[in-house]
């Protein structure tokens, strides 16, 4: 196995909450997995990633986890994930598990300690602060919204907590801490698992300073003090020394919040021996009105363009490597966010995943993506799950003065539970996911989008992403090729290319809903006679020497041009 073999592959990520529940169980588990790993072998994936499954309270998803050795019940046994690992090893599919390591939930064993005796080690295990006159120890904001610190009587001090406040944040500068932390993951890759998705892992590295932020934009709340820290780099290398060198072929993805290019270029280059690549979240800001997530904005284009320019481009100057994706279980569902899900979602669905799958990185499928799943459009409050979207919602009411209606509006349009609806994979009662009461309902078109309707129609958007992934195995330009990109203010097109030993690749997408037309002689290409269609969505695409005319959400792809 090649050093970086995930160039070539392409990785689907579970919810398993939302995934496939066994028997009439409210959520998803590792039994409805493996019942569905014939159906991600036929996709053409290489490998799964799990979000937590681990023991937890469940007040963030499983993102906040009290036992990291444990199998949370409701997805199933330590036994259960044995035989997901060997059913899907067997398929040819690996697999990597989500690892929360910034926070644990404030029900773990170790912050239970620490309430009960602030003399044992474990009070050093989180970040811990006195208050000033009464008043937290900074001013700094929480995700979840409020303050990041929560004061604790058995204590008498205040903890911080980045996100919600039964997630309390590691103490890192803790060597025991750290070392607790690689011996866990560890005994994960002795147990088989491939690799690990780290969850904001930028943001383990605090400023011990602790000082207040200027509170003048949504941005100025604290995270400078934590965003890619002073050491982050330092633990990053510790890491791959102490846990991602010990076993041979993994692949190690980091979350990076409010990242920049430059921190990425570092955590990805090999020489730097940090990460294989990134997530970061610039380009799904482009509907933020002023930096506010909670809005309703059209997205900017051009804007969007620009950021996945600079970023593809950047990285690939500093030897750097992105993980692309559009959707993921904190995102609205891509297809509603950037295409047109009621007038020509196959076009949009196909479209988007041409525009993703065919740049320089490794892409990410989000479960249901591949059949053209949409934001569930809910009209209750009482449909939603997530905590952060009901803080929102409080906010948006209480404080801001927006009407129910409009807060409902924003949270159609914003919420992270646009993505947690079950997987439809049937047009049975509640998509198939389950014979029983689903922990949160699902979207009212899944009679008529679903796996099963999906793979009887050769012409529907499985097949095409099939193809998709196919091509990136068959073509190594897609996994090595150096990208360029044209047209950056063109209002309608994205227009790359890719070009690796002597072959070329063009990539052509129109993000409108008009038709729309490119002149090929406008670009610095050197044309041959030999137009090559490796792949295109709509039969209205028109292909010429000279000109590419496509439909609304059209796209194609173009080899040896």
């Amino acid at each position: 196995m090649t050093q970086q073999w995930w160039k070539n592959s392409v990785v689907y990520q579970i919810y398993p909450k939302s995934f496939k529940a066994s028997g009439n169980n409210p959520t998803g588990d590792l039994q409805g997995i493996i019942s569905k790993l014939d159906y991600l072998q036929k996709l053409g994936v290489d490998v799964l990633w799990l979000t937590p499954v681990y023991a937890s309270p469940q007040r963030d998803n499983g993102y906040d986890i009290s036992d990291y050795y444990s199998i949370d019940p409701s997805y199933g046994t330590l036994a259960d994930m044995q035989e997901l690992l060997t059913k899907a090893h067997s398929r040819g599919l690996k697999v990597i598990m989500d690892i929360v390591v910034n926070h644990t939930s404030t029900a773990h064993q170790w912050f239970q300690e620490a309430l009960r005796d602030p003399s044992s080690p474990y009070y050093n295990y989180y970040i811990w602060k006195d208050g000033i006159n009464g008043n937290p120890p900074t001013n700094w904001l929480s995700k979840f919204g409020g303050s990041s610190w929560q004061f604790a009587p058995e204590t008498g001090q205040y903890y911080l907590h980045l996100f919600d406040v039964t997630q309390a944040d590691l103490n890192w500068e803790n060597p025991q801490l750290r070392n607790e932390v690689y011996t866990m993951m560890r005994w994960w890759l002795d147990l088989g698992v491939d690799g690990f998705r780290l969850d904001v892992i930028n943001l383990i590295s605090k400023e011990q300073t602790f000082l207040d932020d200027t509170l003048d934009t949504p941005t100025s709340d604290g995270r400078k003090y934590y965003t890619d820290g002073p050491k982050i780099h330092d633990y990053l290398k510790e890491i791959n020394r102490e846990v991602f060198s010990y076993k041979d072929g993994i692949i190690t993805v980091g979350e990076m919040s409010s990242t920049s290019i430059a921190n990425c270029i570092r955590y990805t280059n090999l020489a730097e021996h940090e990460l294989d690549m990134v997530f970061s979240f610039h380009h799904l800001k482009v509907d933020y009105a002023e930096g506010n997530k909670w809005s309703i904005m059209q997205y900017d284009f051009l804007q969007l363009k620009k950021i996945i320019s600079d970023w593809q481009l950047q990285m690939q100057a500093g030897g750097g490597w992105n993980a692309l994706f559009w959707s993921n279980h904190d995102q609205p569902r891509a297809l509603s966010r950037f295409g047109d899900d009621k007038n020509h979602p196959y076009q949009s669905a196909t479209m988007l995943a041409t525009a993703l799958h065919c740049m320089r990185g490794t892409p990410y499928i989000y479960q249901g993506e591949e059949i053209g799943m949409t934001n569930p459009q809910f009209s209750n409050l009482e449909d939603y799950r997530d905590v952060e979207s009901i803080n929102a919602y409080n906010l948006m009411t209480a404080e801001w003065g927006y009407s129910h209606t409009q807060a409902l509006a924003i949270l159609a349009q914003k919420s992270r539970d646009n993505a947690r609806t079950p997987m439809q994979w049937d047009d049975m009662p509640n998509a198939g996911f389950t014979s029983g009461t689903p922990w949160i309902k699902a979207a009212d078109n899944y009679p008529q989008i679903n796996v099963t309707s999906a793979l009887t129609d050769k012409n529907s958007v499985f097949y095409y992403y099939q193809r998709l992934i196919q091509l990136r195995k068959e073509q190594q330009i897609i996994a090595d090729g150096e990208i360029r990109f044209y047209q950056l203010e063109h209002p309608q097109l994205l227009v790359y290319s890719r070009h690796y030993e002597g072959e070329n690749l063009l990539v052509v997408c129109n993000f409108s809903a008009e038709n729309c037309a490119l002149e090929l002689s406008g670009l610095d290409l050197v044309l041959t006679q030999a137009l090559n269609v490796m792949l295109i969505n709509d039969s209205n695409n028109q292909i010429t020497q000279k000109i590419v005319q496509l439909a609304p959400f059209g796209c194609v792809v173009l080899k040896d041009f």
